[in-house]
């Protein structure tokens, strides 16, 4: 097995996130999810992948069992297959499709993120579950002895280390900066996980809004 490109890792995680938000046009057609891969809200980094693009991922991830393929009313549609052929719960495949969706994240950036694919009770169930991905070594998995996700040393100044997906091999890490004159105060932290949260929900409410139009096809 090998590792996948970013264009695959959309796809995949694409149709993992809309088998939770948009059951009701699950499996998707290969117009519904180029449109959710290009989607420019909840998605780090933006693309823009033309249908072909789509269509050769999609190809290459049902060569690895990660995505299968049913015939439609008129259409070809296509699901993932990522629990079973990893062998993973649901709530491992939430957080997974939350990094391939929206890049390197806390573990409580996470656990709002993904709250639509899974709603964790709080931040240390999420971390029970990203600490088994980082651990996986059971050679019998398509992916192992390769963990699947990584927590990256905490950026200077930053209060909490982000995790990030290893589906697509070790990411590029930048280069670290000098470190701050002055340490962010414990109200500065605060204010800071406030913003986010609040953006998260804001970010949770747009792409409702984006799914109702697709569903009512607007």
């Amino acid at each position: 097995m090998r590792l996948l490109t970013a264009i695959e890792a959309r796809v995949l995680g694409v149709l993992i996130e809309k088998e939770r938000t948009v059951p009701d046009t699950y499996p998707l057609s290969l117009n519904s999810l180029v449109a959710g891969c290009n989607q420019k809200t909840s998605r780090d980094p933006v693309m823009s992948l033309t249908d072909a693009q789509v269509q050769e991922a999609l190809d290459e991830l049902r060569s690895l069992s990660l995505v299968t393929e049913s015939s439609g009313a008129k259409v070809m549609r296509f699901a993932h297959n990522t629990d079973r052929a990893l062998k993973m719960p649901s709530q491992s495949v939430a957080l997974l499709a939350t990094l391939m969706l929206r890049g390197p994240q806390t573990a409580a950036e996470l656990r709002i993120n993904s709250e639509r694919l899974h709603r964790f009770a709080d931040t240390g169930s999420a971390e029970v579950f990203l600490n088994e991905l980082a651990e996986r070594m059971d050679t019998a998995q398509p992916f192992a002895p390769q963990a699947l996700v990584r927590l990256l040393p905490k950026a200077p100044g930053a209060r909490e280390a982000r995790w990030v997906h290893l589906l697509c091999g070790e990411p590029d890490l930048p280069m670290a900066g000098p470190a701050a004159a002055t340490s962010p105060s414990s109200g500065d932290d605060e204010l800071r996980d406030q913003v986010r949260v609040l953006a998260a929900r804001v970010q949770a409410l747009e792409d409702e809004l984006a799914a109702l139009k697709q569903a009512l096809g607007t």
